[in-house]
């Protein structure tokens, strides 16, 4: 048996001006090779099905699997390196050693070695996202320049368990770990005693966000640390279960770049199951966070 096929459409008048229509036109799940990271709209991967198209542009298709063999890296510019790590893998080496760390195998896939990755952005162990390295002082001295002026954007999306309460977004701002902290963020979608979030920390301390979120009443799913279920009974009976935190980083943009990671399948799954719209992903990712006055 041959094995499957990357499949490529140049679009027509007439087929849609969504990705997500052309890919089913195609004859794949959009959701399912969106998240894998399969589907490209010429050069550039795509992140979200309501993504555009117009005639004449070529949408392309890998066949599943394909995606783990291209491996982690979105791309690599300007001494920056942009990468998607997978809930369940550290960032940096760990206690259970360093081969099966983030940077190691972005070292591996670029063909460099792990020394020469400078770390500039941090996901937990459970928290999959964008995750961006720099290989030369330059980069390094860019994004570090962007952090101390306020122009390294990070948007995460999450699910929260509301406990039925009211949800009003003031920022978050109470100190993490003695220290003063910020977080931007919204709800832009409910299904049942769930709350879909979009987040934008402004500052950067060890799990801001599970912290903020947790001390507002609204803990992460899956975030057992922090009081969220991974567990969620609905009414029907049936059971919803998370393998990891329900906090994914979607987008950072810094020093003239962006890069955007699908959202898992896992987690639309579960978003799904809870009763709550698909759709509301992309807007959790592209909606504006208008900050406050302190």
């Amino acid at each position: 048996m041959r094995p499957p096929r990357e499949k490529r459409w140049v679009v027509r008048e007439g087929d849609g001006t969504r990705v997500g229509e052309i890919v089913k036109k195609a004859g794949d799940d959009p959701q399912a090779a969106i998240a894998e990271g399969r589907v490209f709209v010429g050069k550039k991967r795509v992140a979200s099905a309501s993504a555009p198209v117009k005639v004449g542009d070529e949408v392309r298709i890998g066949a599943p699997g394909a995606a783990a063999r291209r491996g982690r890296v979105l791309f690599e510019r300007d001494g920056i390196v942009a990468c998607v790590k997978e809930a369940g893998i550290p960032t940096v080496p760990d206690h259970a050693g360093s081969v099966h760390s983030l940077v190691a195998q972005v070292a591996a896939e670029i063909g460099r070695s792990a020394d020469e990755l400078v770390v500039t952005s941090r996901l937990d162990r459970e928290v999959s996202g964008v995750v961006l390295f720099a290989v030369t002082p330059e980069a390094e001295a860019r994004l570090r320049e962007a952090r101390a002026r306020g122009a390294y954007h990070r948007r995460y999306v999450a699910i929260a368990a509301t406990g039925g309460r009211e949800v009003a977004p003031d920022p978050w701002d109470a100190p993490v770990a003695d220290k003063p902290s910020r977080t931007l963020w919204s709800p832009v979608a409910f299904a049942g005693d769930f709350a879909l979030l979009a987040v934008s920390p402004i500052t950067g301390r060890t799990h801001q966000i599970r912290v903020h979120a947790s001390r507002a009443g609204l803990p992460l799913l899956g975030d057992a640390d922090y009081g969220g279920p991974s567990r969620v009974t609905l009414e029907s009976g049936r059971v919803v279960t998370l393998s990891r935190i329900a906090l994914h980083a979607a987008r950072v943009s810094a020093a003239g770049l962006t890069a955007s990671a699908p959202i898992p399948t896992e987690l639309g799954r579960v978003w799904t199951e809870l009763g709550g719209r698909p759709e509301a992903w992309d807007i959790a990712v592209s909606c504006e966070l208008e900050p406050s006055p302190k």
